[in-house]
């Protein structure tokens, strides 16, 4: 059998994305299917070692896969706005382009590059072929509560998300909640496939020897509207001068780096900011750190039902991880024993952290994090999960069934 997925990040790139689904295409490929992915050429700016690292010749992938490029203006790229009007290139070029391979027996897209939706119903049609639509974000809730729906063709967007959601064979989110949000609103079938981590390529990080008084606290990750970082630069500068050695570092990049940054020094610097890491540097910032911030704005409801891909990350490696996060990744972080969670409010933050600061055994919780992934988030089950999905699927032969309804 033969799928072919879109999506708007694969290798070389090292995003989440492309994390999960280096490791779902090698599951499908375990399993003998072939695979072809549509995908734009690889952003410098993501993939280790930069522009120089970046084949665009390379047609094939780690596992076999066959890569098929689209287009991508990296004029695009500085923005949200900008990276949105990228995501309607890439959807526009991925028609043409997929429709040169070889007809698949089930088509997978992947959001939330929304304008993907729009190919992927498109190609489903022209070919007659099952259609999966993977939600990993909570579209469209997300681009409503974020003030992307705000224009005309962002509301345009959002009808044809709902419609392609109604209109594709398999629905396919990465938490609980939100699957039963759209069964609430009449979407069927809805299966969910979390969000995890391959185990056995990242080794556990033990926790450094401190001395009472002393905190190190690494944000590794976007820095982008979702995650609300302002309160932790604002809790840096509560405890910059307190008693204790309560080291912040950010590291990672987003479209509110630089208003993070101005921040930053507008209140003397009181945290560290960095740029990206990859590979061994990576290490070297979770050796570094006794705490890791996982951080989600408090003020967006479909937050309730999200939880940050790098939760799973840190659970493998064996960071404690302080969690400024509701709902299902409060519940997440609750369950794995390896975390504290906090409100969204600087003073808090900054309470906690003197706490954690005081009682060095505080940040220490051996293997309990690893163990938790070890059940519920290891990306090459979760990857066998995904295959047997479209084999069903594909058994169904419903290609076609499915009229187009946005309502």
């Amino acid at each position: 059998m033969r799928v072919q997925l879109i999506t708007h990040s694969y290798l070389p790139e090292r995003t989440p994305p492309e994390r999960r689904w280096t490791a779902f295409v090698e599951a499908f490929r375990q399993e003998g299917w072939d695979v072809d992915v549509v995908a734009p050429p690889a952003d410098p700016a993501q993939v280790p070692g930069g522009t120089t690292a970046v084949d665009a010749r390379r047609r094939r992938g780690p596992h076999g896969e066959r890569i098929l490029r689209t287009l991508r203006l990296p004029a695009l790229a500085g923005s949200r706005d900008g990276r949105f009007l990228g995501h309607i290139v890439h959807a526009l070029a991925a028609v043409p382009v997929a429709l040169r391979a070889d007809r698949p027996d089930v088509l997978v897209i992947t959001v939330p590059a929304l304008p993907t939706v729009v190919a992927g119903w498109t190609l489903s049609r022209l070919r007659r072929v099952p259609l999966i639509v993977e939600m990993r974000d909570a579209w469209p809730d997300l681009a409503r509560e974020s003030g992307v729906s705000a224009g005309a063709l962002s509301r345009i967007m959002e009808s044809l998300v709902t419609g392609t959601q109604r209109a594709a064979d398999l629905v396919v989110t990465v938490t609980e909640g939100f699957a039963e949000r759209l069964v609430e609103r009449g979407i069927s079938p809805v299966e969910v496939v979390g969000n995890g981590v391959p185990l056995r390529q990242l080794r556990s990080v033990p926790a450094r020897a401190r001395a009472a008084g002393e905190l190190n606290v690494l944000y590794l990750g976007n820095h982008g509207e979702s995650q609300g970082l302002e309160t932790v630069i604002r809790a840096a500068a509560l405890v910059r001068d307190g008693a204790e050695r309560i080291t912040v570092r950010l590291v990672g990049s987003g479209t509110r780096r630089e208003a993070l940054a101005a921040l930053n020094d507008s209140l003397g610097g009181p945290a560290q900011m960095l740029e990206p890491v990859h590979g061994a540097r990576l290490r070297e910032q979770y050796e570094w750190a006794d705490t890791c911030l996982v951080a989600l704005r408090p003020d967006w409801p479909s937050f309730e039902w999200t939880i940050p891909s790098k939760t799973y990350e840190l659970l493998a490696v064996g960071r404690h991880i302080t969690g400024m996060v509701t709902g299902e990744a409060a519940r997440v972080l609750e369950s794995s024993g390896a975390a504290t969670l906090v409100p969204a409010d600087a003073e808090v933050l900054a309470a906690c952290w003197r706490r954690l600061a005081a009682d060095p055994v505080s940040t220490a919780v051996d293997d309990r994090g690893r163990d938790w992934v070890r059940r519920n988030a290891d990306l090459p089950e979760l990857g066998r999960r995904f295959v047997g999905l479209a084999r069903q699927a594909v058994m169904r032969g419903t290609a076609g069934a499915r009229p187009y309804n946005r309502l």
